[in-house]
């Protein structure tokens, strides 16, 4: 063992939280309607599988986009050949249009700002060592992604200082509760660097009102410190309120182009909005022209393929196909989290009131046999194996209090869900069954009780 890194042999990757142990379950006895009616049904993975048809049609509709051509002559040879790390330039163009097409238009992107990397995993990564050194921290606030503990620190060295919410306000993000994790970090000798956040929230499933973007822009500003607002589910957004990016509420202040905002960062992805997880795509924003130069150079270690680069700059070009995309997308994703809200309804159980996201942050307190995290074990082991479900405890997410979920809904079919909400009622009615019994037992026990002190004082 001494031959091999201490990377090597560390234990921070965070591969043994229970997020990832329900996927490893989970891929041991995968449910399958006809094959594997019994199996695991997987609502641990926030994918977006409700609009490949859409993706398909286009994809057939554009046979030159598909087969590497232009103008009807192939450019295999011009794709497969080297490119720099700057990315095509047509591609860069495209995303930059499209990010703003789902922001409403309400803000601009210069491409030149853009940084393109493997995912918003490498892109958040790629931050954490533009932005920081090994043992300083950044302030996240709870519950947050539980990928995090991997993307953050992992290979980086910098810690995560939680901002710790409640649901006594949905979970939003205080002033308080910012100085009180910065004070924490000042306590734990280390050095704050920023704030990131999620927004639309991953695992909440909430948009971020101006007045919280505002509380975290002045924060930053106070503090001299950065601030990285992941935005990878901007385009997942269903309900009102609509969403705010953290470039308009910079806009609102009249501080684009200001000193704060080359300290503010947006990463990006089309892992959620276009379900393309499996492409690679994400993407750095920055108005700080040293961070773009140092992450252009490292973005060396997790390139986007050419390939990948030039069919998605044709579908992003796409203007009728990107609007059209975007407007039915939000409304299958409106009809799919209707369904799951439905049916937990319909078992006595409640959610965070969302309007975004490919999830739903699920309260399951009331299932608990004790206000603890290790009863909220229990229930999720009784979930996984019981039930069949694979979903993930709040504490995977540094939740502060023992009993939420976050349960995926857009992974699966709507017959696929149907029956995760039928395995749900019936694991609850069965407990109801059993604590009612327990209760009449305690009752019935309790009157003989009374009746036998009441004969002996006769």
């Amino acid at each position: 063992m001494k031959l091999l890194s201490r990377k090597t042999t560390c234990n921070s990757h965070g591969q043994d939280s229970s997020y990832f142990l329900g996927w490893q379950e989970y891929e041991k006895n995968a449910y399958d309607e006809v094959l594997n009616p019994t199996g695991i049904i997987q609502m641990g993975l926030a994918e977006n599988q409700l609009s490949f048809d859409l993706l398909e049609s286009w994809l057939a509709k554009n046979p030159e986009a598909v087969g590497f051509k232009r103008d009807g002559e192939s450019i295999f040879r011009e794709m497969a050949l080297f490119q720099d790390y700057h990315g095509l330039p047509i591609f860069k163009n495209a995303l930059a249009e499209f990010m703003a097409e789902i922001r409403g238009n309400k803000v601009r992107f210069d491409p030149n700002k853009l940084v393109l990397t493997a995912g918003a995993t490498s892109a958040n990564e790629t931050l954490m060592f533009c932005l920081a050194e090994p043992g300083e921290a950044f302030l996240l606030p709870t519950p947050y992604y539980p990928g995090f503990d991997r993307d953050l620190k992992w290979r980086t060295g910098v810690e995560i200082v939680p901002i710790q919410c409640s649901s006594s306000n949905s979970f939003q993000i205080t002033e308080s509760a910012l100085e009180k994790a910065y004070r924490l970090a000042q306590k734990r000798k280390l050095k704050v660097k920023g704030v990131l956040i999620t927004n639309p929230s991953n695992p909440l499933g909430t948009t971020m009102n101006l007045i919280e973007l505002n509380l975290l822009i002045s924060f930053v500003a106070a503090k001299g410190i950065h601030l990285i607002s992941d935005e990878i589910y901007s385009g997942t957004v269903f309900n009102s309120p609509g969403f705010i990016s953290i470039t308009e509420a910079l806009m609102d202040r009249n501080l684009h182009g200001s000193e704060v905002s080359n300290r503010v960062h947006i990463v990006y992805s089309l892992s959620k909005d276009l379900g393309l997880p499996g492409f690679r795509v994400g993407a750095i924003y920055s108005n700080n022209d040293t961070v773009v130069a140092a992450a252009t150079k490292m973005s060396s270690f997790g390139l986007v393929s050419s390939q990948t680069q030039y069919l998605l700059s044709a579908m992003l070009s796409d203007k009728n196909f990107t609007s059209n995309y975007a407007t039915e997308n939000q409304k299958r994703l409106k009809k799919r989290h209707d369904m799951l809200v439905s049916g937990l309804q319909e078992a006595g159980i409640g959610c965070l009131k969302s309007n975004a996201g490919l999830f739903c942050w699920v309260d399951m307190r009331h299932l608990l046999s004790s206000k603890t995290f290790g009863a909220e074990k229990e229930l999720w082991k009784k979930m996984l194996y019981q039930v069949g479900l694979n979903i993930s405890p709040g504490s995977s997410c540094h939740c502060t209090e023992p009993g939420w979920f976050r349960v995926c809904f857009a992974n699966m079919s709507e017959e696929t869900l149907n029956h995760s909400m039928q395995r749900i009622k019936d694991f609850v009615d069965s407990t109801t069954d059993v604590v009612s019994r327990r209760h009449r037992l305690v009752v019935r026990n309790s009157r003989r009780r009374s009746s036998h002190d009441r004969d002996s004082e006769r």
